[in-house]
């Protein structure tokens, strides 16, 4: 049986992905569930597994490729199969290798002073430019009748478009030195995403002080029974308390499949992490089914391989909710943007020492600052009140984490 292998889709704003190396060569044999390749997207490089076992016959884009989602990039068949009907030029028609950001601005030509720029190659009187370069030409009000372009044939590709965004900056720092934009491919995809989020969802924000002096008195003592790579962070207990949170209250757990709101039955909580070109969040999978341990070892090998940069596309494209934490960077506060095609964000801050009324007396209590962010749409202010409270109730006594 032949099985194509196609750029997949990971995310409604990808249009399109980069081969970054093929993990199996033509002739090996391939098992269902095996990673074949790596791929590099707007947000992070992606492992890609098979989904049909058999023989890898052939690569229909090399490694630096720009595929378009839903090109074939490669066949896996029988032995025996006819394959003689797949060929690279008829399969992937828009891959190019683009080259590095840096390489792109610093090797850009100043704007000339009159005139010169050759017109660029049309097809049926039309220009011959790619979808996504229309696109981020549409964005950026790029005139694209001035440009030449460099991809097959001199098609007007994505970073003939980019370079042509950033040159009236160029212009203006003249004499200086240019400077690589590192990572601007991901903050600008983080950009899109945020601006649609604002503009289509509208947000609603709770604030709740949460007392963690009975989670961190847990956490110190369990942490002291457990090997170092096995032992709890402060977000592995928050990350456990919205699993549990998300099962009694359903309706934060809900995600939008084009128009249509969808309550998703699995609770994939997404974690923010920091990386040097920005900022991903991939979900941990099956969040409230996994126990506080559990949590703890997959929360720390989610994030060794996303900054290693091997995640799988479930853990990009399934999340159900998301929990963005800068406690780490003693951050009290923090206000996310709810990340779509999900309808709701916790930020948390900082555990911090603060005195408290109890009993009739002050005392000082570990408490920790936690906004949520929601979409109206969905949820309204009491329902992200019970939410809210359950997380809290949760957090304040840690044994309801592990029963």
């Amino acid at each position: 049986m032949i099985s194509e292998v196609v750029m997949p889709q990971m995310g409604a704003d990808m249009v399109e992905g980069t081969i970054v190396a093929w993990r199996k060569h033509e002739g090996d044999a391939v098992e269902r569930g095996e990673i074949i390749a790596e791929i590099e997207t707007d947000k992070a490089n992606v492992e890609i597994e098979a989904f049909e076992s058999g023989v890898f016959r052939k690569t229909l884009a090399q490694e630096g490729d720009v595929i378009p989602i839903g090109g074939v990039i490669a066949i896996i068949a029988d032995a025996g199969d006819d394959i003689s009907s797949y060929t690279s030029s008829a399969l992937a028609p828009a891959a190019s290798k683009p080259a590095p950001a840096s390489a792109v601005i610093a090797a850009a030509p100043p704007a000339p002073a009159a005139p010169a720029v050759a017109a660029p190659p049309r097809e049926n009187g039309r220009l011959r430019v790619s979808p996504v370069a229309r696109h981020i030409a549409e964005e950026r009000g790029v005139d694209l009748r001035g440009l030449r372009g460099s991809g097959p044939d001199g098609r007007i590709i994505k970073r003939d478009v980019e370079a042509a965004a950033t040159a009236p900056a160029r212009a203006a720092a003249a004499g200086s030195t240019p400077q690589p934009l590192g990572g601007s491919k991901m903050r600008q995809a983080i950009a899109r995403r945020m601006a649609q989020s604002k503009r289509e969802a509208p947000h609603y924000y709770l604030l709740v002080d949460i007392d963690m002096t009975e989670s961190m008195a847990f956490r110190k003592q369990a942490n002291a029974a457990l090997p170092a790579e096995e032992r709890i962070s402060v977000n592995d207990l928050i990350v456990r308390a919205c699993a549990l949170a998300l099962q009694r209250h359903p309706a934060f757990n809900v995600t939008f499949d084009g128009d249509q709101a969808v309550r998703r039955d699995a609770q994939h909580v997404c974690i923010a992490i920091a990386l040097d070109d920005g900022l991903i969040a991939p979900a941990l999978l099956d969040a409230g089914r996994k126990t506080l341990a559990e949590i703890a070892r997959a929360s720390t090998d989610l994030v060794a391989r996303a900054k290693g940069g091997s995640l799988r596309p479930d853990e990009i494209t399934a999340g159900t909710f998301t929990i963005t934490n800068l406690g780490a960077y003693g951050v009290e506060t923090l206000i996310g943007i709810i990340q779509p095609p999900q309808t709701a964000i916790l930020g948390t801050g900082s555990v911090l020492p603060q005195p408290a009324a109890r009993d009739g007396a002050v005392v000082v209590r570990d408490v920790m600052k936690v906004a949520l962010s929601a979409d109206h749409r969905i949820t309204d202010g009491a329902q992200g009140a019970q939410f809210l409270g359950e997380i809290k109730r949760l957090l304040e006594a840690p044994l309801l984490l592990v029963l």
